[in-house]
C-alpha cells in the first residue's frame, strides 16, 4: 500500500492518497508515463510554435523527437541501471530492466543519448547542431517541469527529513515523516528557467547557435547541484558515498557557464545580424547557384533603345493668294452690234 501524502502547510484537509496506476481492459496505466508523455506533448506543441526562432521545419521537430525520445528514454534508463547494477542484474530481477512504468530513470542518461542523436541527424540533414540543441533546450525545461510530477505519484525523488513549513509528509501504517519535496523544487526550478530563457529570447536575439542550450546547461546544473544534496535517492559512484548526478551537474554547470562567458567577451564587437540562427545551404542549393549564368545575355546586357521622338505634325504652307484678274469688258449682245452697225452706216 502506497503512503498518503500531507502538505501541512495547506491545513488538514489535504490528503492525497492517489495509486500509481489505474486499470483500463486490464491493462496498468501508470501515472508516471503520463507525466512524461504530457511532458513530451507540451514540448512539441511549444516548439513547433515557435520553431522560426530555431530556424526549423515542423517537420524537423517532429523527426528530432520520433527519434530522439525512445533513444532518450533508452539512455536514462541504461543510465539508472549502470548505477543499480544489484537491483537488475542477478536471479529473479532481469524482468525489472523492462519495468519502465515503476519508474528508474535518469535525467543526465537521457540528455548523453538524445545529444548523440541530435548529432548524427544534424549530420544527416545538414543543419547546424546549434539550432537543434537550442530547441531541445527548451524542450528539457518544459519536460522535466512536468516529469516530475510522476515521480511525486510514485512517492521519489523527495528528499531528506525536514521541519520546514512547506514539508511533505508521507504516512504509512499510521506513521508520517517529514521530507524535502525535492520533486517540487525541481519542477519549480525548471519553469522559471523556462520562463527566464522564454523572455530572454522573446526581447533579444540570440548571439550564436548553441546558446540558448548553454544557458539551460548552466541553470539545470546549477538547480540539480543543490537539490541533489537533499535527496535521499540519489546514485551513487560506486564504492563511494559520492552522487554522481551531483558532480555531474557541477561539472555542466561550470563549463556551460565557462563558454557562455568566453563567447561573450569573444563576440561583443559582432554585428547581430552576423549571430543569428541561420540554416546552413544544402548541398542542392549550392549547386543551383553554381549552375547559374555569369553574365546575361547581350540582348538583356543592352539597354533599351529609347523611343523616338514622334515627329511633329506639319503644319500646311500658308499660299500666296493671288491678285483677282480685273473683269473685262462684258460682250455685247446681238441687239447692240446690230444697233452700233446702223449708226455707223447712217453716219
Amino acid at each position: 500500500m502506497d503512503p498518503t501524502i500531507t502538505f501541512p502547510l495547506f491545513g488538514d484537509w489535504l490528503v492525497i492518497d492517489i495509486p500509481r496506476y489505474f486499470t483500463v481492459f486490464g491493462f496498468n496505466i501508470y501515472y508516471y508515463g503520463i507525466c512524461i508523455t504530457l511532458g513530451f506533448a507540451m514540448a512539441t506543441i511549444y516548439l513547433i510554435k515557435r520553431r522560426d526562432l530555431f530556424n526549423l521545419t515542423t517537420d524537423n521537430i517532429l523527426d528530432i523527437l520520433l527519434i530522439a525520445v525512445p533513444c532518450g528514454l533508452i539512455g536514462a534508463r541504461l543510465y539508472y541501471m549502470l548505477f543499480n547494477f544489484s537491483d537488475f542484474f542477478g536471479p529473479g530481477k532481469w524482468e525489472n530492466i523492462w519495468a519502465f512504468r515503476d519508474g528508474g530513470l535518469a535525467v543526465y542518461g537521457g540528455i548523453i543519448a538524445s545529444g548523440l542523436v541530435f548529432i548524427i541527424y544534424s549530420r544527416k540533414k545538414k543543419l547546424p547542431l546549434g539550432n537543434l540543441l537550442d530547441a531541445a533546450g527548451f524542450g528539457l525545461f518544459i519536460g522535466q517541469a512536468i516529469g516530475r510530477w510522476g515521480n511525486f505519484i510514485n512517492r521519489e525523488a523527495f528528499g531528506v527529513e525536514t521541519e520546514l513549513p512547506w514539508k511533505m509528509g508521507l504516512t504509512s501504517w499510521g506513521v508520517t515523516r517529514y521530507y524535502h519535496p525535492a520533486f517540487l523544487y525541481e519542477s519549480l526550478w525548471n519553469i522559471t528557467g523556462l520562463i527566464v530563457l522564454h523572455i530572454y529570447s522573446k526581447k533579444s536575439k540570440t548571439k550564436y547557435p548553441g546558446q540558448y542550450f548553454l544557458f539551460y546547461v548552466a541553470w539545470y546544473g546549477l538547480g540539480r547541484f543543490m537539490i541533489e544534496g537533499l535527496r535521499v535517492d540519489s546514485l551513487l559512484i560506486p564504492g563511494t558515498e559520492q552522487r554522481i548526478s551531483q558532480w555531474l551537474a557541477a561539472a555542466s554547470f561550470l563549463a556551460a557557464v565557462g563558454i557562455l562567458v568566453y563567447n561573450r567577451f569573444r563576440l561583443k564587437d559582432k554585428p547581430e545580424t552576423d549571430r543569428e540562427l541561420k540554416p546552413e545551404p544544402k548541398a542542392e542549393d549550392e549547386a543551383k547557384a553554381d549552375t547559374k549564368p555569369e553574365s546575361k545575355s547581350k540582348a538583356e546586357a543592352k539597354p533599351k533603345a529609347k523611343p523616338a521622338p514622334k515627329p511633329k505634325a506639319k503644319t500646311e504652307d500658308k499660299t500666296e493668294e493671288k491678285p483677282k484678274a480685273k473683269p473685262g469688258p462684258k460682250p455685247k449682245t446681238k441687239q447692240e452690234s446690230n444697233k452700233q452697225e446702223d449708226e455707223k452706216e447712217n453716219g
